[in-house]
């Protein structure tokens, strides 16, 4: 059977190559006294909240199971107005919100609706590996740019100039614009707003497209970083989830924010791919906006920061130096160079394993969030139980000593 040049084209997702690796050493280790300690996959330990599983309950119940509209159900669309309104004063007319089937849903209806074949967008290296492949599934080219611990591994405005194309190279290349994540995934640093500003304000005075992925922003830890890019112009395009601050990953749900004239393209996009998102999901989203539920993912947000205020120190304890400290998500990018030395493997993607076979413990290598150091580098996720994290650093302190 011949396979398209466009699945090609799309690396393997080796965070999931790696967790379904992890799982099969679990299932042999399951008896060992020893089970294996999971701190590879971004997904929280919460599952939703009560209010929002009865919601789903009733939903069923009472038959709310049929096609919503493609953009999801406007009460929704306005609870997730009010939301941005109390959260971070922002007004984000309902209207403009688009309830897709997860945040992957979002950024595909993006890519697809504003980028050409050869179209080249900018992004950080790292940063998280399927944000390429959308763009890369659009027709269009992911820039990686390098990035630095002084740069809080995001983009400046200095460097979006600096590798803006204006199509005079004579490759058939152009740049369309940036795809930017905030908090971001693998480290967990989010722009500054000062900075943010800097970048759409040149990539708007090209007649760019400022794409941000903000799926981790009700998980910010630092009042200067806790803040949404709509709040500098309705020409910005944001993505969010309802999979991480409102613990609901597999319930497949998410929104995204567009300018005015947009919302006819991905809805009409929205209708052809998905029909809608699921609308068992959508009803029982309605109560994560309730007061006892948004006091319950303030709760959880509580923990998720002591959980990072715990574990990272051990990591640099250890020599699994964190060169920034994380402001918002649950990460930590941790350079393992001196780790690898002491267990005599070669780089993160044989280290990663090497804790896995010896301290059951699962981490994921760097290789999947792009090419500039990834090698040197892993990333945590503390989204496990405190319990846990204690567990797995006396495990990896006493393979490390």
């Amino acid at each position: 059977m011949k396979i398209s040049a466009r699945a090609g084209r799309i690396e393997p997702f080796y965070v999931m190559e790696v967790a379904k690796a992890a799982s099969q050493l679990a299932r042999e280790v399951a008896h060992s006294g020893r089970p294996m300690i999971f701190l590879n996959i971004g997904e929280p330990d919460f599952t939703a909240p009560p209010l929002v599983q009865e919601a789903a309950t009733k939903a069923i119940r009472d038959g709310l199971t049929q096609y919503t509209h493609a953009t999801g159900l406007d009460s929704l669309r306005e609870r997730i107005g009010d939301w941005y309104v109390r959260r971070f004063g922002v007004a984000v007319p309902p209207r403009r919100i688009v309830v897709t089937a997860g945040a992957s849903a979002a950024l595909q209806l993006a890519c697809l609706a504003l980028i050409e074949a050869g179209d080249e967008i900018l992004m950080p290296d790292p940063s998280y590996p399927c944000n390429r492949h959308f763009v890369r599934a659009a027709e269009g080219r992911a820039i990686l740019v390098p990035t630095t611990a002084a740069e809080r591994y995001q983009l400046s405005a200095a460097k979006v100039e600096a590798h803006w194309n204006d199509g005079s190279r004579g490759d058939g290349g152009k740049t369309r614009g940036v795809l930017l994540a905030s908090p971001s995934n693998p480290t967990g640093t989010s722009i500054h707003p000062d900075e943010l500003r800097r970048i759409h304000g040149f990539v708007s005075g090209k007649g760019g497209i400022t794409l941000l992925d903000e799926i981790y922003l009700g998980l910010s830890y630092d009042e200067t970083y806790g803040h949404t890019g709509l709040a500098l112009d309705d020409q910005i395009i944001s993505i969010n989830s309802f999979s991480k601050y409102f613990n609901m990953t597999g319930w497949r749900l998410g929104w995204m924010v567009v300018p005015d004239a947009l919302v006819p393209v991905i809805e009409r996009l929205a209708q052809n791919l998905f029909i809608c998102p699921s609308a068992v999901s959508q009803h029982a989203a309605l109560a994560c906006f309730e007061a006892d539920s948004l006091a319950e993912y303030e709760r959880r947000r509580s923990q998720f920061k002591a959980r990072r205020d715990w574990f990272i120190p051990r990591l640099d304890a250890m020599g699994l130096t964190v060169p920034v400290a994380p402001d918002g998500a649950f990460y930590a990018w941790a350079d393992c160079s001196r780790a690898c030395e002491r267990l005599g493997v070669k780089d993160s993607w044989d280290f990663g394993f090497e804790v896995m076979r010896r301290a059951h413990v699962a981490v994921t290598p760097g290789r999947d969030f792009g090419s500039d150091e990834t090698h040197k580098f892993v990333r945590f996720s503390t989204a496990n139980s405190m319990a846990q994290l204690h567990e797995a650093a006396a495990r990896l302190a006493a393979l490390l000593a």
